[in-house]
């Protein structure tokens, strides 16, 4: 057992835990599989480097969040990503809420997909999420006010269920 980890957490249980949390906040990201996969390795990697003694599992689950956004963030702001130009990638099957309405949230800006995603599909309040995002509770506000806006422009006129 690992100490570092609440109530007796090994890194191969917290992996199947939150591996699909990782992965869908990556892919909401980055919009690619690939890359969401290169972030949830990444992601992993760090957690088993960290000296981080986790409080709970919500401060668990918070720091994997985060250093999931700062990953996918340096690799959208990266050198390699500038300088290159990526495959068209058919992402509908990857999609893993796979609906036309998250279809049409990954065609939001990256920081209205993280918002959508972290409120939506994680469950977080907004103060959490700009605890998360380290930014202000109305910063978050308002990104989640212009993606629903966003989103509903989309939707105007199509009957999706919503």
């Amino acid at each position: 057992m690992d100490g570092r980890f609440p109530n007796n957490l090994t890194i191969d249980l917290v992996f199947d835990k939150y591996c699909d949390t990782v992965y869908r906040l990556a892919f909401a990201r980055t919009k690619n599989r690939f890359d969401a996969e290169d972030i949830l390795q990444t992601v992993f990697l760090k957690l088993m480097k960290t000296d981080t003694c986790f409080k709970n599992e919500e401060h668990l689950k918070a720091w994997l969040l985060k250093v999931s956004i700062n990953s996918s963030k340096n690799l959208l702001t990266s050198a390699w990503m500038r300088l290159t130009e990526g495959i068209k990638d058919d992402y509908s099957a990857d999609v893993p809420e796979n609906t036309e309405v998250y279809s049409l949230v990954l065609g939001l800006e990256s920081k209205y997909r993280t918002v959508i995603h972290l409120f939506y599909y994680e469950g977080y309040s907004l103060k959490e999420i700009a605890q998360i995002l380290n930014c202000n509770e109305s910063t978050v506000k308002t990104r989640l006010s212009r993606a629903r806006s966003k989103l509903q422009s989309k939707l105007k006129g199509e009957d999706f269920g919503v």
